[in-house]
């Protein structure tokens, strides 16, 4: 069996070394991961290439993140790396209206410049999208985002918007929140979304799963977060396994 997680800050984890988490990971069946550097400005696009560059299971996206539009004010910065071979998408990017780290309309901004940029270097697009699913949703169908195709990371809308994202060739990803305990919408969510749109993803160091709640998520809990699915969708966590790795190397063009 081997997992993949989809979505990891590698350069946030600090509460062991990155060594003794990745072996962690390994033992667990999580053998792939992909790193997001879209955090810090552009300190993290940078760090992800440098992980890519030296695990040969790591590969590396490269974005600007929607909290960071407010003091960086477009891609070019971190551009170049975006044609690095271990780079396999681009992101995270998107609009966060919960809090106004970043004005709306740099965000806005932004995330157009984004779009277009994925289109050109033709890459996937990782989508952070809080509070804002309508507006993310109009930007992506308006700039044709469906050439490229996407994930929602962190998927937290309901299932009938995740058939409107199948429609523009988007997936969504499910972290540590389905795990939850009060979490029994997202779990009826992720129970009526068909499990060939469904990636897993531990966006850590964050959202740690059950029982690892208030500790930092690593990349082994995409195990926790796989088996909850398959509890929800009551299948074995082999085909759970099997499925969603499949569509992760389809959509990142990863091999094993």
């Amino acid at each position: 069996m081997e997992l993949i997680d989809t979505h990891c800050h590698l350069d946030a984890l600090e509460h062991a070394p990155l060594e003794s988490l990745l072996k962690d990971a390994i033992a667990c069946d999580v053998r792939r991961m992909v790193c997001i550097g879209a955090s810090g400005g552009e300190a993290s696009a940078h760090r992800a290439v440098e992980f890519a560059e030296q695990f040969d299971f790591i590969w590396a996206t490269v974005g600007i993140h929607p909290h960071d539009a407010g003091r960086v004010e477009s891609l070019a910065g971190v551009r170049p790396l975006l044609e690095h071979p271990k780079v396999v998408a681009v992101g995270e990017t998107g609009l966060d209206y919960y809090r106004e780290w970043a004005p709306f309309d740099r965000q806005r901004a932004l995330f157009s410049e984004t779009i277009e940029v994925a289109k050109e270097v033709k890459k996937p697009l990782i989508i952070h999208c809080r509070d804002a699913a309508e507006d993310t949703y109009r930007m992506l169908k308006e700039q044709k985002a469906e050439a490229v195709g996407g994930v929602f990371h962190c998927y937290a809308e309901d299932a009938a918007f995740a058939a409107k994202l199948r429609d523009i060739n988007f997936l969504v990803s499910f972290p540590g929140t389905l795990t939850f305990k009060s979490a029994h919408a997202l779990r009826a969510t992720a129970q009526a979304i068909p499990l060939d749109q469904i990636m897993l993803e531990t966006d850590c160091p964050y959202m740690a799963p059950e029982p690892f709640r208030g500790k930092p998520s690593e990349p082994k809990h995409v195990y926790q977060i796989a088996l909850k699915l398959a509890e929800v969708k009551e299948l074995p966590i082999a085909t759970i396994a099997e499925e969603t790795t499949r569509t992760a190397e389809r959509f990142f063009g990863i091999s094993r």
